[in-house]
């Protein structure tokens, strides 16, 4: 069963280089396409930091946070103490997300963001970023409503 998690983690990031390759060959840098106009559109930036371009050009320390955070992952997933199937589910999510984003920071030493919500003033951002957020929120669903009655 752990292998199918690592399939699903290994799509994400798939999914995610799919569409970063899409826009990188499709879009110009600033190129901005309703998809569902009012609700979202595309819109290719190149981010060198993380979240709103904080620590903008630091990237060995991405580096450094991304191995960590893939290790630390790691660790929960194959720990058979953890096996609720949220806290697994999130830390597939969360993994696919980190590996989606470091690669783009790897080969291009940025990362590709696209997806621009239009009904709300956000940063943009790309499928690894929302995968990492839908993680991240169901392991801190997990651990704080779940966890306790385990």
């Amino acid at each position: 069963m752990q292998v199918i998690g690592l399939v699903i983690a290994a799509l994400i990031a798939a999914a995610d280089q799919g569409l970063k390759y899409y826009i990188a060959t499709n879009y110009k840098v600033g190129e901005v396409h309703d998809v569902m106009p009012g609700l979202f559109s595309f819109t290719y930036v190149k981010n060198n930091g993380a979240a709103w371009n904080v620590l903008s050009g630091q990237m060995w320390l991405f580096y450094v946070i991304s191995l960590i955070a893939i290790g630390v992952v790691l660790y929960f997933y194959f720990n058979k103490k953890y096996s609720h199937w949220m806290f697994k589910t999130g830390l597939i999510f969360t993994l696919g997300g980190i590996i989606g984003n470091l690669i783009d920071r790897l080969h291009l030493k940025y990362v590709i963001d696209m997806i621009q919500l239009d009904f709300v003033q956000f940063n943009i951002f790309n499928l690894a970023d929302s995968a990492i957020t839908v993680g991240v929120v169901l392991i801190f669903c997990y651990l704080l409503f779940i966890e306790r009655e385990d």
